[in-house]
């Protein structure tokens, strides 16, 4: 017991420097973010669709108000029955002046669906700066100018959004959890990385990239088979010798309400990837849960009460930093008391990521392969 303690005590102390490390992480990105003061070049926005989430309209809408001079809309559908198809064309005669096109990739038998929608949308788009943002992503009018602005710099290759997590009004608890979860432990996490060793990988939902950036690592097809297809094409860009950086542009992640049956799936299908995208730094994530390991301290040592007082301040400057500083989030700042409950939750996620390496998605069973590749079983 004696052995376990001083174990617990080393951890928790690691995870009260880890939030320490956010507060310093979140300032200096604030401080540090590339701001671009020109005009932007000519862009390309792909959007891989695949049916008609309830909020599509909403989240298509804003790409196709954008303000900004020189712009085209691609928006892929894998058939031209999927319902995601007839929302584009609606908008498309709402927006006449905007250059949209509806791109049908066709069906596929690669793993990775999306990758060979972006695939199929990059060989038709006209211009060299691309945008690749999921249906579910909400933006700014003014989202171009910035992101493209930001690309003045001839080395930068590939720029990743933070995002937002916004879940539905009136929806279920677990899909509130998880948004809460996006907004304070999830960026901090992007945040800490990018400080001690620079972005050296990609965050979807949206991503900023030049072609030849995605030219110098093969070109989509090398991520084909890739689960988190978002991370590995940042590591990928950054290895080719290009710069990869974090915006000064968050987007809106829309998503859906869950239930806990689809809500277990997912974050199970979520950990279970980036445990194989990045297995040390999965191992690594102990530290980012100090009121977990607070509480585990206490219940075996109950003299070291304090520590729990200590680990729920650190958390709370850390969460606040990141949903507060960074993501001006007014999720986290209403529901600020549902941060100990999505900790612990995500805590036996973590702990369940270690085991189990097959899963479904749309209806369909994949195998996560120990590279983080994975192989569809049917």
């Amino acid at each position: 017991m004696a052995l376990l303690s001083v174990l617990l005590a080393l951890l928790l102390a690691g995870a009260l420097v880890y939030c320490a490390m956010v507060l310093y992480a979140a300032r200096h990105y604030l401080r540090t973010r590339r701001q671009g003061q020109s005009a932007g070049p000519p862009v390309s926005i792909l959007k891989p669709l695949a049916g008609a989430e309830a909020a599509l309209e909403r989240n298509l809408r804003s790409f196709f108000d954008l303000d900004y001079n020189d712009f085209e809309l691609l928006c892929g559908v894998h058939t031209e029955q999927d319902p995601a198809a007839a929302v584009v064309e609606r908008l498309r005669r709402e927006y006449p002046d905007v250059q949209a096109r509806l791109i049908v990739t066709g069906e596929t038998s690669c793993p990775n669906a999306k990758v060979h929608n972006l695939g199929r949308m990059m060989a038709e788009a006209r211009h060299d700066l691309l945008v690749m943002s999921d249906s579910d992503i909400r933006v700014t009018r003014d989202f171009l100018k910035v992101v493209a602005a930001e690309f003045a710099g001839p080395r930068l290759g590939l720029e990743t959004c933070p995002y937002r997590a916004v879940p539905e009004r009136g929806g279920s608890i677990w899909s509130l959890l998880e948004a809460v979860g996006m907004n304070t432990e999830f960026i901090s996490g992007v945040l800490a990385a990018r400080l001690v060793e620079g972005m050296k990988f990609a965050v979807g939902p949206t991503i900023v990239a030049r072609r030849a950036a995605i030219a110098a690592i093969g070109g989509m097809d090398r991520l084909k088979d890739h689960m988190a297809e978002d991370f590995s094409l940042g590591k990928l860009v950054a290895e080719s010798g290009w710069e990869v950086e974090l915006s000064s542009c968050a987007v809106e992640h829309h998503i859906g309400s869950h239930g806990l049956r689809a809500n277990l799936r997912h974050r199970l299908r979520w950990v279970r990837s980036t445990r194989r995208s990045r297995p040390a730094g999965y191992i690594g994530q102990i530290f980012t849960y100090p009121l977990p390991l607070a509480l585990v301290l206490v219940c075996a040592v109950p003299s070291w009460w304090p520590a729990l007082i200590a680990a729920s301040v650190m958390r709370a400057l850390a969460a606040w930093a990141a949903a507060g500083w960074v993501l001006h989030d007014p999720l986290t700042a209403r529901h600020w008391y549902l941060v100990p409950v999505q900790d612990l939750a995500s805590f036996a996620f973590w702990l369940a990521g270690f085991f189990g390496k097959r899963f479904r998605w749309r209806h369909r069973t994949y195998e996560l392969l120990p590279d983080g590749r994975f192989k569809l079983l049917r």
